[in-house]
């Protein structure tokens, strides 16, 4: 049985440019009286209990405004109740012999749908819809329908609209309905319902077609949405840039661009003019793609038909020239840009300074930041961070540590990036005391080194010998939650094998192992060759085997690190033992041989 709940909510579309009705007394505008055909009269021959039923509600409505009780407390409807059916309430709406007042109606409407034993079909939920959208009550007559749908569920558009067409369906209710599947997540019953509508020849359902098309593309707008556009397009939808832009932008992201560039085309196609916006979006596409060559030939176009490019224009074109590190490219843009008039912002300063900064060209870093701050733009955070990496990647730590101040002084908090770049800048520098410093400042402001930072770290100490205080790093980073992945092990082994530590060398396999690494050749090698310079060759011989075992396969520098160390000790004596010249040696087979040829040697050498 169907139970009324009537939701007070507001018919909208909800398109950010085009199509925005969001009231009752807008829709009225869409939806006159006259566009929507009035029931048919009362006659002489009207059932008598629908006479009775009329006069009842006539007798005990009062107060539009009134809950339902003046029928509940009336004893003429309690009479009737037991005689009346859906087909009763559906006269009532449609002839109305007495001509009530439709609020009247709806609210003896509500009464019975909630009266227990009483079933409303369809079409009695249309009727009504119907008859409110004739008195302008849109809200209403939306959330009779939403109910219809909310009840039926999906695949029910076919049975539904057949309701449409007995009850005289109008285009308020096509559009009703089609909003009503919208909502409720039906997209493929709201697009049966246009193509429904089309068959039966209403006309274009404007707010329904607008309505499922928001829904389209902010739920994954692609090669669905645009098919769906232009099948409402050659029926009679309006155009409007604004959409083509966001199915255009959708497929830029998806690096489609070849369906990106059907979408601009079709804009002229349909009579309208590309937006400024229009002609960025596919600039910055082609930019993305790689094809740069593509989107300065979009720029010439938009030039050429008279739009002018703006500063996202030259930023996109910009930012793709650094990319590429085509710095002087990007700095005649940036020329011309000015030239033009147009004013540089934060982006374009940004984007010239990280690409200088990855180019190593600390001067024109230095000479772009100083032209943004005489333009009076103020660095955020993510230039400072692009200067500071800029100046640690030049080993000027001195510079990165006065642009950290600065940034602190102009009120500006260092994030973990900012950290994270001096920490890996005073590594590379050698100077890990002082990166420690730094991670000291980071806990005392809240910061928590994450992965990236860590792994800095350990690899920075491990590189000066710390092998100790490498691994007390990584059992911090265990303890936090976070996996250390295979460099951090294999550096961590390469420093405790040159301090002589092979034995720790293999506990790291083993828990690199049990963590879920597979070691490669590079970590095989790392412990071959400490046990090499600690002259176990038979170990590393069985450490071969077992390599060769589980499927790694050794390189040139696994048998040219075995080879060296049974050069150095061929025997046990001070004598040397001449190491055959060889080059590098590649397979196996070449250094079994060489190992055989070493060790004949040494035992001629011995019996001299």
């Amino acid at each position: 049985m169907f139970r009324i709940k009537i939701l007070r909510s507001t018919v909208s579309r909800s398109h950010p440019q085009t199509f925005s009705r969001t009231s009752s007394s807008l829709l009225s505008t869409w939806y006159s009286p006259e566009s929507i055909s009035p029931p048919p009269q009362a006659d002489e021959n009207d059932d008598p209990i629908l006479v009775k039923l009329s006069v009842a509600i006539r007798d005990s409505y009062r107060d539009p405004s009134l809950e339902l009780s003046p029928f509940t407390l009336s004893l003429s409807i309690r009479n009737l109740l037991p005689s009346l059916s859906s087909r009763h309430v559906l006269d009532l709406i449609n002839r109305n012999p007495l001509s009530l007042p439709h609020h009247s109606i709806f609210a003896f409407f509500k009464f019975i749908s909630s009266q227990p034993g009483f079933r409303f079909t369809v079409d009695s939920y249309f009727a009504m819809a119907r008859f409110l959208a004739v008195h302008k009550m849109f809200d209403e007559a939306q959330s009779l329908i939403a109910l219809v749908v909310s009840r039926k569920g999906k695949n029910s558009a076919s049975s539904v609209f057949v309701s449409v067409l007995e009850t005289r369906g109008s285009d308020f209710l096509v559009d009703a309905l089609m909003i009503a599947y919208t909502n409720a997540g039906f997209v493929p019953d709201a697009i049966q319902c246009f193509r429904l509508s089309r068959k039966h020849k209403f006309t274009v359902p404007i707010r329904g077609c607008g309505s499922l098309l928001d829904r389209m593309m902010k739920v994954n707008p692609n090669e669905t949405v645009w098919g769906f556009y232009m099948e409402i397009l050659d029926a009679g939808y309006p155009s409007n840039v604004y959409v083509f832009n966001i199915l255009m932008n959708k497929f830029c992201k998806e690096c489609k661009m070849c369906d990106a560039q059907k979408v601009f085309d079709e804009i002229t196609k349909r009579g309208l003019r590309p937006s400024v916006v229009s002609f960025n979006i596919l600039i910055n596409g082609y930019c993305k793609a790689g094809n740069l060559d593509e989107g300065f030939r979009v720029k010439e176009r938009m030039e050429k038909g008279g739009t002018r490019a703006d500063v996202f224009t030259y930023s996109a074109l910009i930012n793709a020239l650094c990319k590429e590190n085509k710095m002087d490219g990007a700095h005649g843009l940036f020329d011309e840009m000015c030239e033009r008039g147009l004013i540089p912002n934060d982006v374009v300063f940004t984007t010239l300074i990280h690409g200088h900064s990855r180019n190593g060209r600390i001067d024109l870093m230095k000479e772009s930041y100083q032209k943004m701050l005489s333009r009076g733009l103020q660095p955020d955070i993510v230039l400072y961070n692009t200067l500071v990496n800029g100046f640690c990647k030049n080993g000027d730590l001195v510079a990165a540590r006065n642009v950290v101040d600065g940034m602190i002084h102009r009120g500006l908090r260092p994030d973990k990036v900012t950290y994270t770049t001096l920490i890996d800048g005073f590594c590379r520098g050698g100077d890990v005391d002082a990166a420690l410093e730094i991670r000291k400042k980071m806990d005392q402001n809240g910061i928590e080194l994450d992965r990236v930072g860590f792994s800095v770290l350990i690899c920075g100490m491990c590189k000066e010998g710390r092998a100790v205080d490498a691994e007390r790093g990584l059992r911090e980073m265990l303890r936090a939650g976070m996996k250390p992945d295979d460099v951090i092990y294999t550096m961590m082994m390469d420093a405790f094998c040159k301090k002589g530590d092979v034995q720790t060398g293999f506990r790291l396999l083993k828990q690199m192992q049990r963590d879920g690494h597979v070691p490669s050749v590079v970590t095989y090698n790392v412990l071959l060759n400490g046990l090499c310079k600690l002259g176990q060759m038979k170990n590393a011989d069985v450490l071969l085997d077992a390599m060769l075992n589980i499927g790694v396969v050794p390189d040139d520098i696994t048998f040219n690190i075995l080879l060296e160390g049974h050069h150095r000790h061929a025997n046990s004596s001070k004598h040397y033992i001449p190491k055959p010249e060889i080059g590098t040696v590649a397979d196996l087979a070449s250094y079994k041989s060489l190992v055989s040829e070493l060790y004949r040697a040494s035992k001629e050498h011995r019996n001299r």
